[in-house]
């Protein structure tokens, strides 16, 4: 684990590993640290991976401001990410709320990103994307986890939580339905994220206040690096809905996606988005 300290003086850590080129990460959840990456697809063969733990998470401070959690707080500590790092420009993934940060991040400062990736996200949250998410849990309406997972959500999304413990409870009995097929593959990896203590606050204002209102849309025409929009065609909540209206916003933006594969494409897809992740990287 690596740390710096902010401006404003607060202690912020990354994980550092790999080898080659810096490709900067960026997790979702809100709320949540960068142990969700794992080894992220095998990409440290070939990468120098940093991935942020955000405020709030990994040992990173949580800010005085309980409320201190909108895109802009976010894009603010990568923006000293990068500066801490020495960076001029840089490559840079984010994935699920991470990827609202990356985008909200190139567009402020487009000159610092030289290439983007966006690995289910969403630039935001309406109608087309509500009718979407529910037929795809619908679908799996027949299994037997289906019950709890969606009462589990549903509460999360509510807020019915006070500690990041309850949250976190919350978001691991929720995550089957984050797969396109949930098998003891994807059970062994959520296992292994029981260790991991989230930011409650962080995912309670994000329910409660950004999620049905943010738009990014109009920034989207402001980002200049060359992007490319990774989606699991079964992501039930970030699905081709977004990454169709994302693609259709950015410049020189290219999109991929992966059929029978959820919303945690780095683990049910690891081959196909390391392969498509270099290709990218490597493009001229």
């Amino acid at each position: 684990m690596q740390r710096w300290m902010t401006g404003d003086g607060r202690m912020m850590t990354y994980r550092r590993e790999g080898r080659g080129p810096v490709l900067v990460g960026h997790p979702g959840g809100p709320g949540f640290s960068a142990l969700y990456f794992g080894d992220f697809a095998g990409l440290g063969e070939r990468l120098s991976l940093v991935m942020l733990n955000p405020r709030g998470t990994g040992g990173s401070d949580r800010p005085a401001d309980r409320r201190a959690y909108a895109v802009a707080d976010y894009v603010a500590d990568l923006d000293e990410l990068r500066r801490h790092l020495g960076l001029d420009q840089m490559w840079l993934v984010g994935h699920s709320h991470g990827g609202v940060i990356a985008m909200a991040y190139a567009a402020a400062h487009p000159r610092r990103v030289s290439r983007l990736i966006l690995a289910s996200t969403l630039a935001r949250f309406a109608a087309e994307q509500i009718a979407a998410m529910e037929a795809a849990m619908e679908a799996k309406a027949g299994e037997p986890w289906y019950a709890d997972a969606r009462a589990a959500l549903e509460a999360e999304q509510a807020g019915a939580f006070s500690t990041d413990a309850e949250m976190a409870a919350l978001v691991l009995r929720e995550w089957p339905l984050y797969f396109a097929r949930y098998g003891p593959a994807e059970a062994a990896y959520i296992e292994g994220l029981r260790v991991e203590v989230p930011n409650a606050d962080a995912l309670r204002l994000f329910n409660q206040e950004i999620f049905n209102t943010f738009d990014l849309r109009p920034q989207l025409p402001r980002i200049t690096a060359p992007t490319l929009v990774i989606t699991g065609e079964a992501d039930f909540i970030t699905g081709p809905v977004c990454s169709r209206e994302i693609a259709a916003g950015i410049p020189h933006a290219r999109t991929v996606l992966v059929p029978d594969c959820g919303h945690f494409i780095f683990v049910e897809a690891r081959e196909r988005f390391r392969r498509e992740v270099l290709s990218f990287l490597a493009t001229p």
